[in-house]
């Protein structure tokens, strides 16, 4: 089976990490009838996700997204694809909460 791998480095700390994952969950749901869990730790959290030919993992930690996937066979064809469609789920949603935690630290500072 095809493995997808994704780590992503981020400064948002482990509250706004959270919250990050918990919109990446809810958009795969929405989107690819993905059915996720969230367990939350003391110092990272795991969203497990799984449908018919995928499941895997997202850890969240206060610094970082590690993604981990395993895709069935006929998924497998598409893996480069399915991978590309998430970084750039993640990226886009990493992106957003950073802008705003600087626009938040730009309006303390004034």
């Amino acid at each position: 089976m095809p493995d997808i791998r994704i780590h992503r480095q981020h400064a948002l700390g482990l509250a706004k990490a959270r919250k990050v994952a918990w919109a990446w969950a809810e958009d795969v749901e929405k989107k690819f009838g993905m059915d996720c869990t969230v367990i939350e730790g003391e110092t990272s959290d795991t969203v497990e996700f799984t449908r018919a030919g995928v499941n895997g993992r997202l850890i969240v930690a206060a610094d970082h997204f590690d993604l981990d996937a395993k895709l069935g066979f006929l998924l497998g064809a598409f893996a480069k694809t399915i991978e590309g469609e998430i970084e750039k789920n993640l990226d886009k949603l990493l992106g957003r909460a950073a802008a705003a935690a600087q626009k938040k630290t730009a309006a303390k500072k004034k």
